[in-house]
């Protein structure tokens, strides 16, 4: 998994964490996007080390895209977005395609977490139509 400055663009980034601050507001922490092979920090607040093992997260997270597939039939409908919970705060991490993006906060509510993956997943699916 390697780290690539230049896997987003700069219009895309910005409307990215546009979309989390809206939804999340102070409590943004950072915000990263992934691929199967490489990703990009595109928001580190101010007051946090930028020393964490990124690497080890995105490799962990890469299993969303297997998420779709996995949970395809499920009595409890399709697959959205995962949310994890940490001593110190909180990931929700969204995949649509071979694109992802987790975004870590102090706080959350269930509700703010729905906002953001929505929000995230409508960049996502725009972002990879007009790659097209």
């Amino acid at each position: 998994m390697d780290a690539d400055p230049d896997l987003v663009d700069s219009e895309f980034s910005e409307s990215i964490r546009a979309a989390c601050r809206t939804a999340v507001g102070d409590s943004l922490r950072s915000i990263t996007y992934f691929t199967p092979s490489a990703f990009q920090q595109v928001y580190l607040r101010s007051d946090l080390d930028s020393d964490a093992d990124l690497a080890g997260f995105v490799e962990h997270e890469t299993d969303g895209f297997h998420a779709t597939r996995a949970y395809r039939g499920s009595e409890l409908g399709d697959y959205q977005f995962t949310i994890r919970a940490f001593e110190n705060g909180y990931m929700t991490r969204i995949t649509h395609g071979d694109h992802g993006v987790f975004v870590t906060t102090d706080g959350l509510t269930m509700r703010r977490s729905e906002d953001v993956a929505s929000a995230l997943g409508e960049l996502l699916e725009r972002q990879l139509s007009e790659a097209v």
